[in-house]
């Protein structure tokens, strides 16, 4: 039954000149749930690629836009609308420059605090009602333009740790789905 699957989406920049970016941060967690699941993404008529099967015991559909980021609604409202999937039930992974690196957040709803995916999500969805992931990045050195930060690989520094933060970022979607928002809030924000 659709009513009882979670969505999960990564946004990001599709193709390889994008793939190691600090803004593709949500492909990179969404690879690894994929992984866990045992699944491979496939083309899905949506404009996204997509992976069905069990996260944590529960039915999910994992999915990653293929648009650019600050296109990704169209394809995330496809996929839900297709599966059937209230706006409720949909959790989005993404970068977060007000966060810093090495840092998680989780909540339900609120602004897109510039971030182009966010607000296309957002619009197409027409609500900010759904659960986020958020993985810190960090802010921009001295004066450097944070759309152009974003498009850039992770620092040398960063991606000793990457692994790490994105199987932390990985897990907490499972609690999301499992225990709810609040309840992997307690356990991720903490420190």
């Amino acid at each position: 039954m659709a009513d009882d699957r979670f969505l999960v989406v990564g946004l990001g920049n599709p193709g390889p000149k994008y793939e190691t970016t600090r803004h593709n941060a949500g492909f990179l967690v969404l690879e690894l749930l994929a992984d866990r699941i045992g699944g491979r993404f496939k083309t899905h008529r949506s404009r996204a690629d997509v992976v069905e099967g069990r996260l944590a015991g529960l039915p999910v559909v994992l999915a990653k836009p293929r648009s650019y980021m600050n296109e990704s609604g169209g394809p995330v409202k496809a996929v839900a609308s297709f599966y059937k999937i209230p706006v409720e039930r949909v959790v989005v992974v993404h970068d977060e420059l007000d966060v810093p690196f090495g840092t998680l957040r989780v909540k339900r709803g609120g602004g897109d605090g510039g971030h182009n995916g966010l607000r296309s999500t957002s619009s197409a969805l027409g609500s900010r009602e759904y659960a986020r992931v958020r993985f810190g990045i960090g802010r921009p050195p001295g004066r450097q333009d944070p759309a152009d930060y974003v498009l850039r690989d992770f620092a040398a520094a960063e991606r000793k740790d990457l692994g790490f933060e994105v199987d932390r970022a990985a897990d907490a979607v499972e609690a999301v789905l499992t225990d709810g928002v609040e309840a992997a809030q307690n356990r991720f924000h903490a420190g």
